[in-house]
């Protein structure tokens, strides 16, 4: 059975924090990457992007963080401006639940008085590039003597773009540093140098971009206007007339919603999400695996004891959040040897910038359907470009 975020023994306020934005399962390079990071070990990690790097080194940074302190314990260095920023934010995500840890993001490019005063603040993790970092340092703006965690993400890419020196500068003056971890795309010579000289006993991890199981799933997108979601989803069950359905959302407040806007339509559903009580949980599932309840509406989360055979269909109300989850959810079809279906409901233009993304890095095909005017559902084809006249 796959691992979940509670089998990794995270604290209460992550676990909070992954269910408000809909993250049920661990992906690979979390499953793999946390415990040891959790237990202060060196890591080297190869893993593509999409993969959820960040949570991977984030969450373990985090759980380490002494609050009560002022001083700067976790340092992530990134190559650019614009991945610092974004490896903040997730960070920030993580940290609704806890109290007095702050992040600080320096990078080149901007006004560096506005980072001063940052620093003034007392953050325990701080996300730099190198060329800043050490601006800041030659300044005296930031102690490095109470780092514990140094994390560089896309190393290669930093390392090649001739931060090497810095890179290793910064390494050298953290003396009190307990781990290393190198997360990168491709394990270049130079990631490797950095590895021979600074980490001991490491732990390697490989993720590769392919998904490891291609079970018999048919999957279609059906792209309406976004305030059409549940109208196209009730007709999708309509007009299917499957006998068990499970209907993905990415939070629980979105799957309580669904829920209760399906009842009064008549729909003969329920739904799993982290605010219903275990009792109530535990008695609706016993519900669905015996046959008795067509429609099962879940986050993520709360989808880890659906272990249903015949399933006829998954849809995907939300698009997933992580390439790795749409995988696990419409895994929860084309069980024992019969062939699934998987329905993607696409509102918005960046769910299917997404789901694009999502079909390429999983390799799978996604065909696009549409509902004709009397309610059935036909493979759309792709429109040709007019041809172009030639003239003389």
């Amino acid at each position: 059975m796959e691992k979940t975020f509670q089998d990794l023994a995270l604290s209460e306020q992550i676990l909070k924090a992954l269910e408000e934005k809909g993250y049920g399962y661990p992906t690979r390079i979390q499953a793999e990457a946390i415990p040891p990071l959790m237990q202060w070990k060196d890591v080297i990690a190869k893993a593509p992007t999409g993969t959820g790097k960040t949570f991977a080194f984030g969450i373990p940074m985090i759980s380490h963080i002494d609050a009560e302190s002022d001083q700067v314990q976790g340092l992530i260095l990134a190559p650019t401006r614009e991945l610092a920023m974004q490896i903040g934010e997730e960070l920030r995500s993580l940290l609704t639940y806890y109290k007095n840890i702050r992040v600080t993001v320096l990078y080149g490019g901007a006004k560096i008085d506005s980072q001063l005063r940052a620093l003034k603040k007392n953050p325990q993790i701080v996300v730099a590039t190198p060329g800043r970092l050490m601006d800041h340092y030659n300044r005296h703006s930031i102690r490095f003597d109470k780092i514990q965690t140094v994390i560089l993400d896309e190393a290669d890419r930093m390392l090649d773009m001739g931060f090497f020196k810095d890179v290793t500068h910064i390494l050298d003056k953290i003396k009190n540093r307990k781990n290393l971890g190198l997360f990168s795309a491709t394990i270049s010579q130079e990631v490797m140098t950095v590895s021979w000289m600074y980490q001991r006993d490491e732990v390697e991890i490989t993720v590769q971009p392919t998904a490891e199981s291609r079970p018999d799933i048919d999957q279609y997108s059906l792209s309406v206007p976004a305030l059409e979601k549940e109208a196209a989803t009730r007709q999708l069950l309509h007009t299917m007339g499957f006998e068990r359905v499970i209907i993905f959302c990415n939070t629980k407040h979105m799957c309580q919603r669904l829920c209760d806007d399906l009842k009064r339509w008549g729909v003969d559903a329920d739904c799993l999400h982290g605010d219903i009580r275990q009792a109530t949980r535990e008695k609706t599932m016993a519900t669905f695996r015996k046959g008795k309840l067509p429609v099962l509406i879940a986050t993520d989360v709360a989808s880890r004891g659906i272990d249903v055979d015949d399933v006829d269909c998954v849809i995907n109300y939300d698009v997933p959040q992580e390439n790795e989850y749409y995988i696990h959810r419409i895994g929860r079809t084309g069980r024992a040897r019969k062939k699934g279906m998987a329905f993607s409901v696409v509102g918005t233009f960046p769910e299917k910038a997404k789901l694009d993304e999502i079909a390429k890095y999983s390799h799978f095909e996604i065909k696009p359907v549409k509902l004709t005017e009397d309610g059935a559902l036909v493979l759309q084809v792709p429109s040709q470009p007019a041809p172009r006249r030639r003239y003389r």
